[in-house]
């Protein structure tokens, strides 16, 4: 008789590399979310690998703990897109940030940025970044 291992849903996949993606976001350890969940740190690496299924209050609590909406993880999801149009510009703006986030530079540039409180400091930090982009586009 053959082994039948179940796989991993691609939805629980997803939900989990979100949940990874927020909590490297903030800089959080697995330890010290599981800490703040009463799990261990083993088992949110199953759920950030999609291997167990994150269960409806435990995602509540963590999106409580990451401080995102809980529509958060599932952003991008695999599954029917009902407005084609609408899809492929979502899915497009997405990635972006995706891939910045998953570079050093990015991940350290959006930690430093959240950790600026005053806007107007914030909003003089976006101008000269789009500055320096048109610049290089020039060049």
């Amino acid at each position: 008789m053959m082994e039948n291992k179940k796989k991993p849903n691609p939805i629980d996949i997803h939900v989990g590399s979100r949940i990874r993606l927020r909590r490297t976001m903030l800089g959080m350890s697995q330890e010290k979310l599981g800490e703040s969940l009463g799990i261990t740190f083993q088992q949110i690496q199953k759920y950030e690998k999609g291997t167990n299924r994150v269960g409806a209050s435990r995602l509540q609590n963590i999106s409580s703990i990451l401080n995102v909406p809980v529509s958060f993880f599932f952003e991008d999801a695999p599954g029917e897109q009902t407005d084609v149009q609408a899809g492929f510009a979502e899915a497009s703006s997405s990635n972006y940030v995706v891939d910045f986030l998953s570079s050093s530079e990015g991940l350290q540039l959006n930690r430093a940025f959240v950790k600026i409180g005053d806007p107007k400091v914030r909003r003089k930090l976006v101008d000269l970044v789009k500055a320096l982009a048109a610049e290089a586009e020039v060049e």
